[in-house]
C-alpha cells in the first residue's frame, strides 16, 4: 500500500513551507536574488538545507514560488487602488502611484522583481507580473476611451508602453541611496498627458513614501 501522508504531517509540512517562504521575502528584500541562496533561506528559517530541498529542488524553483505570491499581493493592491478612485485618470494614475509609492517603501525587493539578473524560471513570473500590471492598466485606459475622457488608442499597447516606462524609471530611484520625492507625480503627469488626458488634478497632502513626512504633491 502506497504511503499516504495523514493531516497532521501535510500540515506540518505547510507550516514548514510557509515558514520558508516568508524567510524567502526576508532574504530578497534585504539581499536581492543573488544573496537568496537556499543556504541563506534555511538559515533564515532555523531549518536544516535538506528541508528546503524537500519543498523545493532549486533556489530558482523556491524563488519562483516567492514571486508568485509577492506579484499577486501587488497587483491586488494596484487594482483595489484603480477601483477606487474617483475619476478616470485618477484611476490610471492610482496604479502607478499605489506601484511607485510600494516599490519605493522596499526598494530592494521591488529592484529584484523588476530588473536584477534571474534564473528562468523566475524570469517568466517577471513576466506574468508585467502582463498582469499591464492588463489592470489597460482595463483603466479601456473604461477612460469608452467614457469618452481618453482619445481612441489601443488601451494594451497604451499599458504596454506605460508599464515599460515605469518599469525604467523606477530603476534609478530604486537603486539609489535616497529617492527623488517627486518622481512620482512626475510619472502620474506623465500617464495622464501621454493617454491624452491632460495634467491629474492636484491631491490631497499625503505620507511621502521616501521620508515619512506629510507634504503635498505636484501636479
Amino acid at each position: 500500500m502506497p504511503y499516504r501522508r495523514t493531516p497532521r504531517v501535510q500540515a506540518r509540512l505547510d507550516a514548514q513551507r510557509e515558514l520558508l517562504l516568508e524567510a524567502a521575502v526576508r532574504l530578497l528584500a534585504e539581499r536581492g536574488y543573488a544573496g537568496c541562496s537556499v543556504a541563506a533561506v534555511a538559515a533564515e528559517a532555523g531549518v536544516a538545507t535538506g528541508s528546503v530541498y524537500r519543498h523545493f529542488p532549486s533556489k530558482a524553483e523556491l524563488v519562483a514560488e516567492l514571486f508568485r505570491r509577492v506579484v499577486e499581493r501587488e497587483v491586488a493592491a494596484v487594482e483595489q487602488a484603480s477601483t477606487s478612485a474617483s475619476g478616470v485618470t485618477e484611476r490610471v494614475t492610482a496604479v502607478i502611484e499605489t506601484f511607485a509609492s510600494r516599490a519605493l517603501k522596499t526598494p530592494r525587493l521591488a529592484y529584484a522583481l523588476l530588473a536584477e539578473p534571474v534564473d528562468a524560471p523566475v524570469e517568466q513570473q517577471r513576466l506574468v507580473f508585467r502582463q498582469a500590471f499591464r492588463d489592470v492598466v489597460a482595463e483603466r485606459i479601456t473604461e477612460g476611451v469608452t467614457a469618452g475622457v481618453l482619445p481612441p488608442q489601443d488601451a494594451s499597447i497604451s499599458a504596454a508602453a506605460l508599464v515599460g516606462a515605469i518599469a525604467e524609471v523606477m530603476i534609478g530611484p530604486l537603486t539609489a541611496e535616497s529617492a527623488d520625492a517627486d518622481v512620482i507625480p512626475a510619472l502620474c503627469t506623465f500617464a495622464a498627458q501621454a493617454l491624452g488626458g491632460g495634467a491629474p488634478p492636484p491631491r490631497t497632502p499625503t505620507t511621502n513614501p521616501v521620508t515619512g513626512d506629510s507634504d503635498a504633491t505636484h501636479a
